[in-house]
């Protein structure tokens, strides 16, 4: 890595987003990753849907070896400004919303007195089986 990187803007790296041309910013350094496009296992798409934001979450969440850390280093060619990059965009679901009636509330109470009562039944009908195989058994001997 060259100790006078250059440092870019979000704008321009975002510029490389295609196949012949694909730069990608991971932990606030920019990558120009078109030559192991063809060689990454994960496959070129994986890096191609990478681009045009800060990369650092999907890299983290593959859990790349230490041998794939350091062979990104001779694809590395500067810094990103940090202040140009884009606000980040909460992908999350939103939190549930209760809603407002009855009709939820009485599912919840449905949900509940099933959950008391089926396994009531099916230890009924277990003691019931057992009566009638024993009283059975009885009358035919």
């Amino acid at each position: 890595m060259a100790s006078n990187s250059k440092t870019l803007t979000f704008e321009e790296v975002a510029k490389h987003n295609h196949k012949k041309d694909c730069w990608i910013i991971v932990h606030g350094k920019v990558y120009d990753i078109t030559p192991f496009l063809d060689d990454h296992p994960g496959g070129d798409e994986v890096l191609l849907t990478a681009t045009e934001k800060d990369a650092t979450v999907d890299f983290e969440d593959v859990g790349h070896s230490d041998s794939a850390i350091e062979m990104m280093e001779k694809y590395f060619i500067g810094k990103v400004d940090t202040s140009t990059l884009p606000a980040k965009v909460n992908h999350s679901l939103p939190p549930p919303t209760q809603a407002h009636g009855v009709g939820n509330q009485s599912s919840g109470f449905v949900v509940k007195i099933l959950q008391f009562l089926l396994p009531l039944l099916i230890l009924g009908l277990a003691f019931a089986l057992q009566y009638y195989g024993k009283k059975k058994h009885a009358s035919t001997s």
